[in-house]
């Protein structure tokens, strides 16, 4: 009895280290992580290119060219993984508009420029991303949302650049309406809808911030 509840104990001491150990001179946990990262990189490619349908457990590790045991690893499920890799573009996104606002000039019309060109440069210079951000919440319901969810996070920071613009409420409603007139000019653009040129596109986006800044 002593002897098995040793060699128990024992196991439970080794699985940490087991974490650690080395294959061809790489962690088990590091291997995991890239393998991760596979899946994600082909979903994401996946739903920004030929839809959220073609999202599957089955295609997605054809496309990895992973078993779904290593798919099992990271992930419960087919919603798991698209939720995934749409919060890792909306964190994309995020992250840009914040270091353009933070590392751009604070003159209005400058700062305004900097946040549109980094917010295009993500979605429409990758547009496999901003299909998947801006076009497949609609198509797919989890998707849809999860992308609800995470509009405050867009609306704060865009909210936080109307400082002075009338009130607490006009304020968020101005950001609300400034973030869902942006998103649906970017949809409309990668959808076909909108044809026009890129840079005319850019420009009027660049012209909306700064009628909302400038609003007394």
């Amino acid at each position: 009895m002593c002897g098995h509840l040793s060699s128990i104990a024992q196991r439970k001491v080794e699985a940490p280290e087991l974490a650690e150990r080395s294959w061809g001179g790489t962690k088990l946990a590091d291997r995991r992580a890239a393998r991760r990262q596979i899946l994600l990189d082909v979903a994401e490619r996946l739903a920004g290119e030929e839809g959220c349908a073609a999202v599957t457990v089955r295609s997605v590790c054809r496309e990895a060219r992973l078993t779904d045991r290593y798919f099992y690893e990271s992930f419960t499920g087919r919603d798991d993984l698209l939720l995934a890799a749409f919060e890792r573009v909306a964190d994309e996104a995020r992250a840009a508009l914040e270091d353009a606002v933070a590392l751009s000039d604070p003159q209005c019309d400058i700062r305004a420029r900097a946040a549109v060109s980094a917010f295009v440069a993500l979605v429409l210079d990758a547009p496999h991303k901003g299909r998947l951000l801006l076009l497949e919440p609609f198509a797919d319901p989890a998707l849809g949302a999860h992308s609800h969810r995470l509009m405050p996070v867009f609306t704060d920071l865009v909210g936080g650049q109307l400082a002075g613009t009338g009130d607490d409420i006009d304020r968020r409603m101005a950001a609300h309406a400034l973030v869902g007139g942006l998103a649906n000019l970017f949809a409309g653009w990668l959808h076909g809808t909108l044809d026009v040129p890129r840079e005319r596109l850019e420009s009027h986006c660049v012209e909306l911030v700064l009628a909302a800044t400038s609003r007394e």
